[in-house]
């Protein structure tokens, strides 16, 4: 999951600007040939595409073959990892077990992704992106046929539920960073691209759990791992159908510790690209991760669990409006446009906390959800154009580890902050940290001022 699917988790104009020898579109073959690395103790600055003086959007700036095929394989993929956790948190509950269970089985999930994605991206840029997210699905495929088997003849230990939810865990972990570097190789309206994901991503988070939860309720828990299955033997087929050219890699040779540490320095070098990962870090704990929780704890007795259900399907029509929205919004500094945008987030919690009824707070989590899908399509495009290809994987998967690692530690910090301080004290610094969130990412030169590179013709 990426920092912008978990915001949702997490995680997709013109190509990356900083590998000019890189051959970038369909080239009629589905070999990738390796390139050197290039020298990684300073940053690779991007360079533009001077050429692209008009540059393309539209249709035919996105929807080319290639991004067709990966479009598929992206939304077969996120619809499986949106109805896995409600598929296995439902199907063990109504098969008796507990919440302590239910927790155990997200927590071997969740762990594995969170300890290893960034060994996924040492090994998306050693083997390419795409063959790491090919194996992956095969993993996930497999483990997937394991799971419906259990869930159809039942779970004899709870252990072999446990090795599955690990190893679709860890699956995830080596799949996630190739899904940025791969979106400037199949598109070239990166942004473009990005928008479309971000729209998929959301209808998928919409459905995805609604069909889980009715199969579930069905007593059919081993066919929804049927159908994610089936979804990830797609994804696979449609990476394998991709026609990518040149594609920068590390060096041979080079230790697995020595590409963590060339994708550290990368990272570290972009004042704004970490500036934007430590700020964020603070709105996880404080705002982001208690919400949800707190946020139950007050809808559900108060309007019960379909109001709930009904603000989350808010929330996810906006982050569709927000990502529509910036398929054709460009502006010069995105990821300043990009923290305008989520000034929104603060409506919901302060509706909670001033007590409005379920319209007013409805149409405040769509303006959320817009902001949040606003936001998202800025940032993944701003770094998947700015960091260089050789090294987009590592980079990203630091990114992930930073921003999405501290959501879990809010989550887990709602509880003992609302006996401390009450729903509303927890709700209101939500609120306020929410609001220094977008004004520190303003304040901040680097992010302020980042410019968008302009499409590649």
């Amino acid at each position: 999951m990426s920092h912008e699917e978990a915001f949702a988790l997490c995680p997709p104009q013109r190509s990356h600007p900083s590998s000019p020898s890189r051959s970038l579109g369909p080239v009629g073959s589905a070999t990738e040939e390796r390139l050197t690395d290039r020298a990684a103790a300073a940053p690779l600055p991007p360079t533009r595409d001077r050429s692209a003086e008009a540059p393309p959007t539209g249709d035919a700036a996105i929807w080319s073959r290639n991004f067709r095929y990966y479009f598929a394989a992206r939304s077969a993929g996120l619809l499986s990892w949106a109805m896995l956790p409600v598929a296995v948190s439902a199907g063990l509950l109504t098969g008796g077990y507990g919440l302590d269970t239910a927790g155990y089985a997200m927590a071997f999930l969740v762990g594995p992704f969170a300890g290893l994605v960034l060994f996924g991206g040492v090994f998306a840029d050693r083997f390419t992106a795409r063959r790491m997210m090919i194996v992956a699905d095969l993993v996930n495929l497999a483990a997937h046929v394991l799971l419906a088997l259990l869930f159809i003849h039942g779970i004899g230990h709870l252990w072999q539920l446990y090795a599955l939810l690990t190893v679709a865990g860890a699956a995830n972990a080596m799949f996630q960073p190739g899904t940025s570097s791969t979106v400037p190789l199949v598109a070239r309206d990166v942004q473009g691209a990005n928008g479309v994901l971000r729209t998929s991503e959301a209808l998928t988070g919409l459905g995805g759990p609604a069909l889980a939860g009715t199969l579930v309720g069905l007593g059919a828990t081993g066919w929804v791992m049927v159908m994610s299955a089936v979804a990830y033997a797609t994804s696979a087929v449609c990476l394998s159908a991709l026609r990518l050219g040149s594609v920068p890699a590390p060096p041979a040779g080079g230790s697995l510790w020595r590409n963590l540490a060339v994708g550290w320095r990368e990272f570290r070098a972009r004042s704004w690209l970490w500036g934007v990962i430590v700020i964020w870090m603070f709105f996880a704990v404080l705002s982001w991760g208690p919400q949800l929780s707190v946020a139950a704890g007050v809808i559900v007795p108060e309007h019960g669990a379909t109001a709930f259900g009904l603000l989350t399907c808010a929330l996810g029509a906006g982050t569709v409006a927000g990502g529509l929205l910036a398929i054709r919004y460009r502006p010069g500094r995105p990821l300043a446009a990009g923290a305008v945008a989520i000034l929104t987030y603060p409506l919901y919690p302060l509706g909670i906390v001033l007590g409005w009824p379920v319209w007013q707070l409805a149409a405040a989590q769509v303006a959320v959800g817009a902001g949040i899908g606003v936001w998202g399509v800025m940032w993944a495009t701003s770094v998947q154009t700015q960091v260089p290809g050789e090294v987009l994987n590592r980079v990203h998967a630091y990114e992930v580890a930073g921003s999405v690692g501290m959501y879990p530690i809010g989550s887990a910090l709602a509880g003992p902050a609302v006996a401390a301080f009450g729903t509303d004290g927890v709700l209101l610094v939500g609120v306020v940290v929410a609001l220094l969130t977008a004004v520190a990412l303003l304040a901040a030169r680097p992010i302020r001022t980042l410019a968008r590179i302009p499409a590649r013709a």
